[in-house]
């Protein structure tokens, strides 16, 4: 696999097309959570999903990161499925991590993906394109743009814990 301008280019247009995918994906995730967490979290439409898809993208270094995490999930098949199991969740996990932010969003995405990911039918994501990795890679999108995202009740305003009044 080499990857170009090119190749992140056409991943970024498939990344950004898959949001009639990815979410509703998301947005039962949100759903799922909220109900454990007992809190309302605001769902997500493709125009907001499709605009973070944007804002990633426009970061040159997380860019190329993104894209070929995304390229490799969308090739990745392993006969028999299972075999593969360590390498699809490490991938999508990291995706997911990637796409987030840093920390301690980037945890918070992976521990995300893995419960996206027993919720995604794989029969109902693959549409087409196939392949073992496409659903864990449908559930690292969700995750990752879903723990980004607002929505999050404790994610507004501004952090208890940050000390601000500290004269030096």
């Amino acid at each position: 696999m080499r990857v170009t301008t090119e190749s992140v280019r056409d991943e970024y247009d498939w990344i950004r097309d898959r949001a009639p995918v990815v979410v509703p994906i998301l947005n039962d995730t949100r759903d799922r959570l909220g109900e454990l967490f007992d809190t309302d979290v605001d769902r997500i439409d493709a125009d907001t999903y499709r605009r973070e898809v944007d804002t990633v993208f426009a970061d040159g270094e997380v860019a190329v990161n993104v894209a070929g995490y995304s390229a490799i999930l969308r090739e990745l098949d392993v006969e028999g499925d299972y075999p593969g199991f360590v390498v699809d969740e490490v991938l999508g996990r990291e995706l997911a991590a990637t796409i987030a932010g840093g920390r301690p969003l980037s945890l918070l995405a992976q521990a995300t993906f893995h419960f996206a990911d027993v919720h995604v039918d794989e029969d109902a994501t693959a549409s087409g394109a196939g392949n073992a990795g496409v659903d864990d890679l449908d559930a690292a999108l969700a995750a990752g743009f879903q723990t980004r995202l607002p929505g999050w009740e404790w994610r507004e305003g501004e952090s208890p814990f940050a000390v601000t009044d500290v004269d030096r």
